[in-house]
């Protein structure tokens, strides 16, 4: 294997095992920052190493010896200066002192405990809500995706020096606040779990309907969250709207291939060609959803927006669509988490199932919704009710004031072609 061939081969085996590294290292160390500076520097020794010695059977074991090794090496070298200090008669605190003796006795005596119990951990520690929402999913893609600080830069079109900040003082947080490396347990564990799910819905979100930009999608990010939703439901089988998230994402990336025309251009759920549609992503949704709700207990947010996704996945046409359930859905929805978007959807639903001028009427009594005044998807929906209306002028100022306020190139150019044809309709013929 070359030198090239190798040190790709030694990122990739990075990236498949510094989750698992990372998250060792810091139930040893009981420092997030730490521990992902003593991954850095396994990496480094192995992209030294590795190519003139080959990468080992067990490439994980071997990453995880050298970090641990180094932190030996450190806490050693940090003890033998504390003891130069105290001959040198200079202060030393003794609380310093205990903390890196007992690390030291952590790290030479740590057994290889369950990986999965290490990995909850270090997910329930990226995601801890005294983070800022914005850092919260810039650790987790750092941490537990293995994407490096540009990766992440690029994936949100986010300066990279913005990234980096996020990512270092989201570090000093955790540590400034002694946030344990624990499972949380009790009323707490509902909430962290909560803040957990939301960071993987967004990653998701922003690479299947892009907020910005000029491509529509970034699968990339979509693939992320999958995995570290996957990943999620291993490690808390017994949670029943992970396993809702989790339904969730895998029946919406079945739709990946068919929502983008040869040209890149949006295709909306309607006017999709369902032949493209994963079957095997969609059996999987539905696999997830079934133990969701197999757990028992009321569904969640999650669970509920996966039951509306799986409407739309058995039915082999738009027509098929059992519109009646979903506005039943959206219902039960918002009653268990209200928000104005919830109601947009719920509005859609009920123009399908009631006709457009029923779900008009919920659309207008939005649009003195404060939360939604730069909301694209509130015009853009009433836009398309009032063009099924036949009232074109009307939707064309509609369709081209969400055109102004999306900031993705792709959904802007599709709104104006919308907007063009309601005034192609009333132009005089």
């Amino acid at each position: 294997m070359t030198g090239p061939d190798t040190h790709r081969a030694i990122e990739a085996v990075f990236r498949i095992e510094s989750a698992r590294l990372i998250a060792g290292l810091a139930r040893i160390v009981r420092d997030v920052g730490l521990a992902e500076e003593l991954a850095q520097e396994a990496l480094v020794t192995a992209l030294e190493r590795w190519p003139a010695t080959g990468v080992p059977d067990n490439p994980g074991a071997w990453l995880m010896t050298t970090a641990k090794n180094r932190a030996i090496d450190e806490l050693r070298r940090n003890q033998l200066l504390t003891r130069k200090h105290q001959e040198l008669g200079q202060e030393i605190d003794a609380d310093q002192t205990r903390e890196a003796a007992d690390m030291l006795s952590r790290i030479e005596h740590a057994l290889d405990d369950e990986i999965g119990d290490d990995l909850l951990r270090l997910v329930f520690t990226s995601c801890h809500p005294v983070l800022p929402t914005e850092a919260r999913v810039a650790l987790t893609l750092r941490l537990l995706g293995g994407l490096t600080t540009e990766e992440i830069a690029r994936a949100f079109l986010v300066p990279e020096p913005t990234i980096a900040q996020r990512i270092v003082r989201a570090k000093r947080t955790l540590a400034d606040a002694h946030v344990p490396f624990e499972v949380p347990r009790g009323a707490e564990r509902a909430a962290r779990l909560s803040s957990v799910l939301e960071v993987i819905y967004l990653i998701f979100n922003e690479g299947f309907t892009a907020t910005a930009g000029d491509d529509w999608t970034r699968p990339g990010l979509c693939e992320d969250a999958l995995r570290l939703g996957r990943i999620l439901a291993e490690l808390a089988p017994e949670e029943a709207e992970v396993h809702g998230l989790v339904a969730l994402l895998e029946i919406q990336a079945s739709r990946a291939r068919a929502r983008i025309g040869p040209r890149g251009e949006p295709v909306l759920l309607l006017e999709q060609d369902r032949a493209l549609w994963d079957q095997v992503l969609i059996g999987r949704g539905l696999a997830a959803l079934a133990r969701a709700e197999a757990l028992g207990g009321e569904p969640g947010p999650y669970a509920l927006q996966a039951a509306i996704s799986a409407c739309h996945a058995r039915a082999r046409t738009p027509e098929a669509t059992d519109w009646d359930r979903i506005a039943a859905l959206y219902q039960a929805l918002a009653a268990r988490a209200p928000s104005p978007v919830v109601e947009l959807n719920r509005a859609v639903a009920v123009s399908m199932a009631s006709g457009p001028a029923a779900g008009l009427a919920l659309v207008d009594a939005l649009t003195r919704e404060p939360s939604l005044a730069s909301y694209h998807l509130l015009p853009s929906v009433r836009g398309d009710l009032l063009v099924k209306l036949g009232r074109f002028a009307e939707a064309r100022v509609e369709l081209e004031r969400a055109a102004s306020l999306t900031r993705n190139r792709r959904e802007r150019e599709l709104l104006l072609d919308r907007a063009a044809a309601c005034a192609r309709e009333t132009a005089p013929k």
